[in-house]
């Protein structure tokens, strides 16, 4: 990257953070559940050599994976997550290099996806879900209270680095709402004081354990390389459908009911004809 082109990544990023502000405070217009439009972070510096070339056998890793190189783009954007932290100008460098591309259309994907940060992330991305179902269920006032505990809004990270505070607008487990999510490991049937105590844990170091999956959380990082597509072998660990989820299959079995049979080959080519 030119020295021209951090400038005006500099000069973007003290512009967007003179707009920045805490959304748990009344009378912005732009209050509610939207990521600030921060620029990507220029880098002063390359990856180190070891870090680089450990970077690079991964990537050939994933690129060989696809029939096309750029359709690598999404995991290694992850890959970058899982050494930075966030998504960097040395980052984008680093996935254009590696899949023929410009910084442009690197960029381009990378300010699409909310999951790719724009600026440092916390340890723990703490998701609460204020969707229909969780926030008539509560999920509003536990966003409203952990934000107000932890003294930060929306897309905002404690001082000390732990915690990122996010509106989820779904977790996919509505039978559990409220849900919140941390590092997307999930923490079912929340209220404010339980979520509270969650955030003050993980600031704490103690070890978290979700309510179905992994029997720990893992930090944004090593969760990030997983999200890459390089597995941690714990996919596997604690419960992974509850009661709740499994309460339809149990009516079906004591009604007898069944899904209705696949078409069979010659069905399908009557249908054709």
């Amino acid at each position: 990257m030119s020295q021209h082109e951090q400038e005006d990544m500099r000069s973007q990023l003290d512009e967007a953070t003179e707009r920045r502000v805490h959304h748990s405070v009344p009378g912005y217009s732009d209050h509610g559940p939207l990521h600030h439009h921060t620029p990507l972070h220029p880098s002063d510096e390359g990856y180190p050599a070891e870090v680089l070339a450990k970077m690079q056998a991964d990537a050939a890793d994933l690129i060989s994976r696809y029939p096309q190189k750029r359709s690598a783009l999404l995991p290694l954007l992850h890959l970058v997550q899982s050494i930075d932290g966030y998504i960097t100008g040395r980052g984008v460098q680093f996935c254009a290099e590696q899949l023929d591309l410009s910084t442009a259309e690197v960029s381009g994907v990378a300010t699409f996806y909310t999951q790719y940060k724009r600026h440092p992330n916390g340890e723990y991305t703490v998701g609460v879900c204020t969707n229909t179902l969780c926030a008539v269920m509560g999920g509003d006032q536990i966003f409203d209270e952990v934000s107000d505990h932890l003294g930060i809004g929306h897309d905002e990270t404690t001082e000390d680095g732990s915690i990122t505070l996010e509106r989820v607008e779904c977790n996919a487990a509505c039978d559990y709402a409220p849900v919140v999510m941390v590092n997307w490991e999930f923490f079912d049937d929340q209220t404010p004081d339980s979520t509270k105590k969650l955030v003050d844990d993980l600031r704490d170091g103690k070890d978290v354990v979700p309510t179905r999956g992994a029997s720990k959380v893992c930090s944004f990082k090593q969760v990030s390389r997983v999200l890459a597509g390089f597995t941690d072998g714990r996919a596997d660990e604690g419960v992974g459908a509850g009661p709740a989820s499994l309460e339809g299959v149990k009516v079906a079995a004591k009604n007898g009911w069944t899904a209705p049979a696949a078409p069979t080959t010659s069905d399908d080519e009557g249908a054709e004809k």
